[in-house]
């Protein structure tokens, strides 16, 4: 691998930069119990990370009846909308990302929101100064943990995967970036322990973006480095 090939930092956005993991879960359980599906909260929780398509296949099965599927994730959207004007990245999320642009990493948003949900945690961010490209679900055909979604970023940062850090706060994260052969990085903000997340493959672990920020000398996205990691 070209020790001069661009480098990619690859950062999920929803629980890992902005504080929305147990709002995505109020949304679905509410969103699961309108169409007759009374779910746990616990276990919506632990699937927060998926996208729609793979998250209702885990928590309601794959061979239930879909009719009600688009309806679903209608309603968890216009739920989750609800607290859109509140939303907040955490400490340190905005710092984070300007530091490692400024370390010379392409800092690429990859996430499972798109269209207007989109616009609103870029707005709650307020980083895209930092931001080199977006990839979303409208990109790909299958979301995480599938690595379609890394797979997009990579393409959208001109990065080799062996040139890349995903950093994430869910298991799902780290299956997907695994799968593209890209390392990943876990925060614990949005409830996954960290020993799930090493666990499922994570090369390091912190309790916050603001921690990462604060180790980032010690990090693997301290600099890009050439050939594979």
């Amino acid at each position: 691998m070209a020790a001069d090939a661009p480098a990619a930092a690859l950062f999920d956005v929803d629980g890992t930069l902005v504080d929305t993991a147990y709002l995505h879960t109020l949304a679905w359980w509410e969103a699961l119990r309108q169409y007759g599906h009374l779910v746990d909260a616990a276990p919506v929780h632990r699937a927060i990370g998926m996208g729609s398509d793979q998250l209702l296949d885990h928590l309601l099965g794959a061979d239930r009846d879909r009719s009600d599927d688009e309806a679903i994730s209608a309603a968890h959207l216009a739920l989750y909308a609800q607290f859109w004007p509140g939303l907040r990245a955490f400490d340190g999320a905005a710092d984070l990302l300007r530091a490692c642009a400024g370390r010379g990493w392409r800092v690429v948003l990859c996430t499972s929101a798109s269209g207007r949900e989109l616009d609103v945690l870029r707005g709650a961010l307020d980083a895209d100064d930092a931001v080199f490209a977006v990839t979303d679900s409208d990109s790909v055909a299958v979301s995480k943990p599938a690595p379609d979604l890394v797979h997009s970023a990579l393409e959208r940062a001109s990065a080799p995967a062996g040139r890349a850090v995903f950093v994430g706060d869910s298991v799902w994260d780290v299956r997907a970036a695994n799968r593209a052969g890209t390392p990943c990085v876990g925060v614990e903000t949005g409830g996954f322990a960290g020993e799930e997340l090493r666990g499922a493959g994570a090369v390091e672990v912190h309790s916050s973006v603001g921690d990462l920020l604060a180790s980032l000398d010690d990090s693997v996205l301290a600099h890009p480095r050439g050939g594979d990691r």
